[in-house]
Order: C-alpha cells, then structure tokens, then sequence
C-alpha cells in the first residue's frame, strides 16, 4: 500500500476521528494487501457489523411486528454488495428483511450475495412505489445501501437515484451504511437537500462527512481494523464493549 494518503497533519491526532476519501481508500488497501483480508471477508465484517447495529437502535423486544419490516434498499457498487449481507444477516437476527436492488451488478460477490438471499427466501422488490405513503405503510425501516464513498449517482443507474429521491421523502426511520447516500464524502454537501438518516454506521472509520450527521443514533462498525492500522492513520475512537462489533460514537 502506497503511504501518499497518510494521516493528515492538519487534525490534531488526539482529536481525529475522521478519514478523507483518500485515507479510507488507503486504509482499505492496507487490509486487502498487508493484511491479505479477502474484499468478501471485509463486505461481510462489514455487513454484519451493520444489522448488529439496526438491532442496537432498534431492538426487536421493543418493535411491533410491523416494525420488524425492513426495507434494504441496495446499490450495484461496494457498498450494495455490504446491504446485501447486512439484510441476510437481519434475517437471520428474525427481522423481516425485503431488498431492492434495481441495478444489479454482474460481479461475482454481488451474485453470490444475492444467491444467498434469495435462497434463505428474502424477497426482492421488482419495483418501488412511488408513493411515499406505501412503502411508509408497509416497512418500519429502511437501510440506506445505496452509494458509498467516491460513487457518483450516475455510477448507480437511473432506478437508483429515483430511489433515492423517494427515499428522501419517507416519515419511517431511515439507516445510512458508510455515508448517506448523494452526501459527498469530504464536505458532507448535500447533506441538507440529501438523505437525512436517523441512523449512520460508519464502516472501518468515520468519513469526514459524519462531522456533520445530526441524528439519533451513530456507530462505527471497525473493530476487526487491527490496533496498528488504528495507530498508523492516527485513529482515535471509541473502544468496543465486550465482544461487540460495533460502537456507538
């Protein structure tokens, strides 16, 4: 891995919580080819990462059964493939995970991931409604799956980004995986015409753009990042609690 995008010495190290795009991208080749992590292992780390953190802001004792309805809205790129084992997983926790994945990509890991769904029966949408209040109706969440850091809407297709203009619309809690998707990574633009998730989970470590995330619930799902990973992009987060895999910032 290259050292060109290491930490930036304008953040005071006892103060920096956050990664530039250039840093996430570094850090990410850092495991994949120091660390030899397989890109399939890190998706799903990372994917389950994200249901354990649905389940911590929304814990199925206290959900009604309409509730337990999620509604995992998937992208073609890295981040779709993380919604996918993110929905899988909030299967197996007994949510009721539905999944729209409009664009799908013809990688093989997105394919395999979306074999794995559909063989444990989670249904996928053919379409979304347009109207607001059905899918307000149907669903008690949604995930936010949609573009991760460095895509641009026209990377997603057509059908993504007019998903995510419905999205914007919706009353039931919504749940960005890495950043809400159309925020731009650095500066957070967007932020107030885009997306505003009650719930962000930041994946590995928080991107710049979680400086300006105002809503209930934010977690950073990196507790397999080694400690000298941590040390080397002068990372200092919150420790992790027991055996969690996710905690809350």
């Amino acid at each position: 891995m290259s050292s060109a995008a290491g930490p930036d010495p304008s953040e005071a190290p006892e103060e920096r919580r956050f990664l530039s795009t250039a840093e996430a991208a570094a850090l990410e080749r850092e495991l994949l080819e120091d660390y030899r992590f397989g890109r399939q292992q890190l998706v799903e780390l990372c994917g389950h990462a994200s249901a354990v953190a649905v389940t911590k802001a929304f814990p199925l004792p206290a959900l009604s059964r309409k509730q337990r309805t999620v509604l995992v809205v998937c992208g073609p790129e890295q981040n779709g493939a993380v919604g996918l084992v993110c929905a899988r997983h909030l299967r197996v926790f007994e949510y009721e995970p539905t999944i729209f994945y409009p664009t799908r990509s013809l990688d093989l890991l997105h394919r395999d991931l979306t074999t794995q769904c559909e063989k444990m029966d989670i249904p996928f949408l053919s379409y979304l409604p347009t109207e607001v209040q059905l899918i307000n109706e149907a669903y008690g969440l949604v995930v936010d799956a949609v573009m991760g850091p460095g895509v641009e809407p026209r990377e997603v297709g057509g059908p993504c980004t007019r998903a995510l203009a419905t999205l914007k619309l919706l009353s039931i809690p919504l749940v960005s995986l890495d950043i809400p998707s159309g925020w731009d990574a650095e500066t957070g633009s967007d932020s107030e015409d885009g997306l505003r998730p009650d719930v962000l989970v930041s994946l590995a470590a928080p991107k710049r753009c979680a400086g300006r995330f105002s809503g209930r619930h934010h977690f950073v799902a990196g507790r397999f990042v080694p400690d000298d990973v941590l040390r080397k992009f002068a990372l200092r987060l919150p420790g992790y609690t027991g055996t969690d895999c996710v905690a809350a910032l």
